[in-house]
């Protein structure tokens, strides 16, 4: 597969204003951390639910279901950060999904599978945006290691694939192969541990086990975000972004590699005060 430069260059552009809102909101304060990552739930939620209505062109959506899914999910975000701590009470997100539900089922139009279609949403984009907001409370390294990591498998994995890669991967993403995505995890993998080896921040071993969440499992989100694109019949979920798409075009790889992240930092990561500005 030869390299084409030109589509490089604008993914490349496109990434590198994309990369400097990413890193204030990353870097400035819990506050900006907090308005980012509810920007990026807001429009994931957004698109995701476009995604639904095309793959189930045949089902009830109520109006007030997207509001609903938006506000909602808003404001289980916020009440997380206003804890200020990863202990806080897991079962009352249950709630929002289950009133979702009830709504949908008792609508005057029973919209029952549009209700569920919306609780996928919970647990597909609320879920794992909560999560990234609690290891941000654990340590700013976290997250902003993991979004790092994400993007050099990504990168690397492209270049690699682009030069080499000859064998498909998943006839859900044809241009994906496995030399790129093999060299993409190795490399991203490898530069875990140099950075391990050499960080105050906890250990190489650390470093790299989020390494192998952003790269396996960030890897089998892009590969779910291409499935449901293909089962909506669409090229991209949007087009915020020229040569990335929309906004789950960007963060499916997020989304799916935090839960597992997370679930690594929360038991072995104490957590350590870190300040950039």
């Amino acid at each position: 597969m030869a390299m084409n430069w030109p589509t490089f260059f604008t993914r490349l552009g496109s990434a590198i204003v994309f990369s400097a809102i990413m890193m204030t909101g990353l870097l400035w304060n819990k506050l900006a951390f907090a308005v980012l990552v509810s920007v990026i739930l807001l429009l994931c939620m957004r698109e995701y639910l476009r995604l639904m209505k095309k793959i189930d062109t045949e089902e009830v959506w109520p109006k007030w279901l997207q509001p609903i899914m938006l506000a909602g999910s808003l404001v289980w975000l916020w009440l997380t950060f206003f804890t200020y701590s990863y202990q806080w009470p897991w079962p009352a997100l249950l709630f929002l999904p289950v009133l979702v539900l009830l709504c949908a089922a008792l609508s005057k139009k029973t919209a029952l599978r549009a209700g569920m279609y919306a609780v996928g949403g919970f647990f597909y984009i609320l879920l794992p945006m909560i999560l990234l907001l609690q290891m941000r409370f654990i340590s700013l390294a976290i997250p902003l290691a993991l979004v790092l990591m994400i993007w050099m498998n990504d990168t690397m994995a492209y270049i690699v694939g682009s030069f080499i890669g000859k064998t498909p991967f998943s006839e859900i993403s044809p241009k994906k192969t496995w030399e790129g995505t093999i060299g993409g995890a190795i490399l991203t993998i490898a530069g875990a541990a140099i950075w391990g080896y050499y960080s105050h921040y906890y250990n190489m071993i650390d470093w790299m086990v989020l390494a192998l969440c952003a790269s396996l499992a960030g890897t089998a989100g892009d590969l779910l975000e291409s499935k449901l694109k293909r089962m909506a019949g669409v090229k991209d979920s949007g087009a915020i972004m020229p040569g990335h798409g929309g906004a789950l075009d960007r963060f499916d790889s997020l989304l799916v590699a935090t839960p597992f992240a997370f679930c690594y930092a929360y038991f072995f990561m104490p957590a350590i005060s870190l300040h950039i500005f």
